[in-house]
């Protein structure tokens, strides 16, 4: 299988802004460690992270936050800065898939095996971008240090749901590549 990382939403508004969660901060590393991985053995890397317009019905919903061309918005993390050969795409709902190109690109790489990881509220984005890579026929592997949520109960409760619903592998990142 041809394996894909993709870090989600791992933006300055998630980690230390509008919509700071604390929680999350614990999983910049076990990202980096792996992404580094994933490059020295030619897997792509797929950052998708909000990069929301006013107009966004999301906002009826949440706050403010991840505005596209602010500091929140958009930016990735400085520790998790994409490299040459990353790629970046731009969503403005939950799921990574909806309306930004990433089936098309992953099909384009041959990609069938889909590592989520960031998406620093695990029961909102990354459950679905989950179901989207589901019903789009791929593999899912959660690696667990690299993703998280505001609170335990909703975490274990998205994980669980995404292994029974979506047949995700739920793993160790130090399992991985």
């Amino acid at each position: 299988m041809q394996p894909a990382i993709l870090v989600i939403d791992m933006t300055n508004d998630f980690l230390t802004g509008k919509l700071r969660n604390d929680r999350a901060l614990k999983t910049i590393e076990p990202i980096k460690d792996l992404v580094s991985r994933a490059r020295k053995h030619s897997v792509p890397v797929i950052y998708v992270s909000d990069a929301h317009y006013s107009a966004d019905h999301e906002l009826t919903i949440w706050e403010n936050h991840s505005m596209k061309g602010t500091w929140g918005g958009g930016q990735i993390t400085k520790e998790l800065t994409p490299q040459v050969g990353d790629y970046s795409l731009e969503k403005r709902t939950y799921s990574a898939f909806f309306e930004t190109g990433l089936d098309s690109l992953l099909r384009e790489l041959n990609v069938d095996n889909l590592i989520l990881t960031g998406g620093v509220v695990t029961n909102i984005c990354i459950q679905h971008s989950a179901a989207d890579a589901c019903l789009r026929g791929y593999e899912i592997t959660v690696p667990t240090e690299t993703t998280e949520a505001l609170n335990d109960k909703d975490y274990k409760h998205a994980l669980n749901y995404i292994k029974t619903m979506y047949g995700a592998k739920i793993v160790s990142s130090t399992e991985l590549l």
